[in-house]
């Protein structure tokens, strides 16, 4: 009890400035380590997105000569391969990539529609292949978005919310679908 009431005001005040100061000092590690891995995952999501593109040509290749109506498709895959390519920010490339989905959407109801090209065991490959990159891709922007809420709850929540907006760190952006992309393609003959 002494020594409580040998502390000063100035001690008092000392005392709040340091824990403040250390708050502040976590907060902001925190928040670095949390935008690092969210990076660090959306790479990962690009890696899958890499494999996909490096897929498509070869898969193209596969069913050239079909009817004019295909062609476009083929033609709308590659233009969403070469924006994605192009894409200098993280939502240009996503929306390049939902672009892409729906090319492929419409390019497997090609498949289903063709029996002689389900019969083909290199499309065959080429489409189990691309089948697999697809979830590999789904499972890498759960896992994008898992980090995002992570970090947009350690953002909104006080004493994060102060240091955060002390610090200029703001909310993630969620991975979300396409427009339209709870319904299934449709493809014309």
């Amino acid at each position: 009890m002494d020594f409580l009431k040998a502390l000063k005001p100035i001690h008092w005040i000392l005392g709040a400035v340091a824990i403040l100061f250390l708050m502040g000092w976590s907060s902001y590690n925190s928040f670095v380590t949390q935008t690092n891995a969210i990076e660090g995952q959306w790479k990962q999501v690009e890696v899958q997105y890499q494999r996909r593109f490096d897929l498509i040509p070869n898969l193209v290749e596969s069913v050239k000569g079909l009817q004019a109506q295909e062609q476009k498709i083929f033609g709308d895959i590659a233009n969403a391969r070469t924006a994605y390519t192009g894409a200098k920010t993280t939502d240009a490339k996503v929306q390049a990539a939902n672009q892409l989905e729906s090319g492929l959407g419409r390019l497997i109801a090609i498949f289903e529609n063709y029996p002689q090209i389900k019969s083909d065991q290199a499309v065959l490959k080429l489409m189990d292949e691309l089948s697999g990159t697809e979830n590999r891709v789904s499972v890498e922007r759960r896992r994008y978005n898992e980090f995002v809420q992570s970090y947009n709850t350690a953002t909104s929540v006080l004493p994060g919310k102060f240091f955060a907006s002390l610090f200029g760190f703001g909310s993630k952006t969620y991975f979300e679908a396409a427009d339209g992309s709870e319904n299934p393609p449709k493809v014309q003959f």
